[in-house]
């Protein structure tokens, strides 16, 4: 799960992506409203949580941008303002959530949770093929029943493969997915990260899942010429 994080103060900022990175989000910063709104409307994020006072731009301004495009992502919104006409004007622009600061991270990880179980990843938290698990709720990866230590790009690589099994994926959509809005798209970072999932996965002699098709992308299956 790819996670905006919209706010000026570096510290709250930096709070939250430690605090989410430790759960195995992938995490971006925007520190004022125009780089905020610019990476709300081009970015593919899960979920955006978004400050309502900004440099630049404020977060309701920020917000119609973001809705105007069409965008459709969940977004939270973060503010000291708790007056009843604040709430009712964030709904009535199409904030999903709102969280009157202070407040506690357990809280602010309830409502993202509820936020992110939208109908189309709510078919369970357990995702499988062949003998592989993900659990995306406790993070825990297994094969043949044995747990598999990844890093946090590698599982949500691993993530975003199994939600589009039998699929192929290309090389841009891993990118827009699982890394960084700013990440070098003529890198080997992906290629490496399939490398590294494919030697984890594989051990004990386990069928290679991970398939390869040249030029076009990748394609998480039982076999390669599958569906």
């Amino acid at each position: 799960m790819k996670i905006l994080i919209i706010d000026d103060d570096p510290t709250i900022a930096e709070l939250l992506k430690q605090g989410l990175e430790a759960r195995m989000f992938l995490v971006e910063i925007a520190p004022d409203g125009e780089r905020g709104a610019f990476l709300g409307r081009t970015g593919n994020y899960d979920l955006i949580i978004l400050d309502y006072n900004l440099p630049k731009m404020d977060g309701p301004k920020v917000l119609r941008e973001i809705r105007l495009e069409n965008r459709h992502i969940p977004v939270l919104m973060l503010t000291v303002r708790s007056e009843l006409l604040s709430k009712q004007e964030m709904f009535d622009l199409g904030v999903d959530d709102y969280l009157t600061k202070p407040f506690l991270f357990e809280e602010l990880l309830l409502r993202l949770n509820a936020l992110l179980k939208r109908p189309e990843k709510t078919e369970g938290e357990i995702l499988k093929i062949d003998n592989l698990t993900l659990n995306a709720k406790s993070k825990v990866v297994k094969r043949g029943g044995q747990e598999i230590y990844l890093t946090r790009r590698e599982f949500a690589l691993l993530e975003y493969l199994l939600r589009h099994s039998n699929q192929i994926v290309s090389r841009q959509q891993i990118l827009e997915h699982v890394w960084d809005y700013n990440a070098d798209p003529f890198s080997n970072s992906i290629e490496a990260h399939i490398a590294s999932l494919r030697h984890k996965l594989n051990k004990n002699n386990n069928r290679n899942l991970i398939h390869n098709f040249t030029g076009r992308g990748y394609k998480m299956a039982l076999n390669k010429l599958n569906s």
